[in-house]
């Protein structure tokens, strides 16, 4: 099986020849931009370099899906956020929020032909005509509940959970409506996969009750609008394991998490249940990726498929200053285990 085959087995739930190795979150390293004379910032916003810099977690790092793009404030900026631009070396960050709680959001016109959404068609494009023969393309985009952070500021989104909830929202809605019109568009440009980062869901900074009522209702919606046309996977950050089984129930094909998930106790809940939802991870991007060298990352590797992972990914964002060799080794040590196993 080729790389694209292997991880839309798994994300179809079909049996494959080995565990797929991705990087369900962002992967540009600054070596990986070295390697192909893409670069931050450009490669934020002109297609051909966003896809030539993505392009190398293929022809580089030997993944078996590509992806882009390589921030989360894409939306935010469509919205009206002002959008502060991390230059070289860092991701764009938001300056300054769009709206305030008091009020109204109103979508954009025209919402996928504005800000840096076309770009990110235009690499979708390109990467299918390049890689996408032999390797999964993967168009990413952001939560409603994230969204809805990013528009807001994250700690007047926390605070108006607990006093404001009613406001809030408009904002999931139209966040979630401005969503499944991008989702249209990049299953249109051709991507395999659709990943859904709705960081700001996490566990680590919304209780288990905010989550079911404020953001999982709007990654269920979205996900019911995407209505298995391409796979999709969704990623949140934290320890998930109390809302696992909710994330499952809303049909989405994979659940992305990081190595804070007791994976072995999920999986054996899921097994009780009848509950077949993929889960991936769990290679730590700091402790392990950005900190650790080569024998670390194998080790990470075999605990994350020995606790049950059907494919290997880091948990999160890779940070851009990873050596490119323990990326490499990621998707070695994959290879190795699944020849062991086979």
């Amino acid at each position: 099986m080729n790389g694209k085959e292997r991880l839309l087995a798994v994300l179809n739930g079909k049996a494959t020849d080995r565990m797929p190795s991705l990087s369900v979150c962002q992967y540009a390293t600054f070596g990986l931009m070295e390697r192909t004379g893409a670069y931050w910032p450009e490669a934020h916003y002109d297609g051909a370099q966003m896809a030539r810099l993505s392009a190398g977690g293929r022809d580089i790092l030997h993944l078996d899906g590509v992806r882009v793009p390589y921030c989360q404030t894409v939306e935010a900026e469509v919205y009206g956020s002002v959008i502060k631009d991390g230059g070289r070396k860092n991701f764009p960050s938001v300056e300054k929020p769009a709206y305030t709680i008091d009020d109204l959001p109103e979508i954009p016109e025209n919402f996928i032909g504005k800000g840096r959404i076309p770009a990110v068609l235009d690499a979708i494009r390109l990467l299918k005509e390049q890689v996408g023969a032999d390797t999964a393309v993967m168009g990413s985009m952001v939560g409603p509940f994230s969204v809805a952070a990013n528009v807001l500021g994250v700690s007047v989104l926390l605070k108006s959970v607990l006093r404001k909830a009613d406001k809030l929202v408009p904002f999931f809605e139209a966040a979630e409506q401005t969503a499944e019109q991008y989702a249209d568009a990049i299953i249109e440009a051709g991507a395999d996969v659709i990943v859904i980062e709705d960081m700001m869901a996490s566990l680590d900074m919304i209780s288990p009750r905010t989550f079911r009522q404020m953001a999982l209702p709007y990654e269920k919606q979205l996900i019911e609008h995407i209505g298995g046309r391409v796979p999709v996977i969704i990623h949140i950050c934290g320890k998930l394991d109390q809302v696992m089984k909710d994330i499952a129930a809303t049909g989405v094909s994979a659940i992305s998490v990081e190595s804070a998930v007791d994976i072995a106790k999920v999986k054996a809940e899921f097994a009780a249940d009848g509950i077949r939802t993929p889960i991936i991870g769990a290679v730590h991007p700091i402790k392990v990726l950005l900190e650790g060298g080569i024998a670390d990352v194998d080790e990470a590797v075999q605990a994350s498929a020995a606790a049950g992972a059907d494919a290997i990914s880091p948990d999160c964002a890779v940070a851009p200053d990873t050596v490119v060799e323990n990326l490499q080794e990621l998707v070695r040590a994959a290879e190795r285990l699944s020849n062991k196993q086979a």
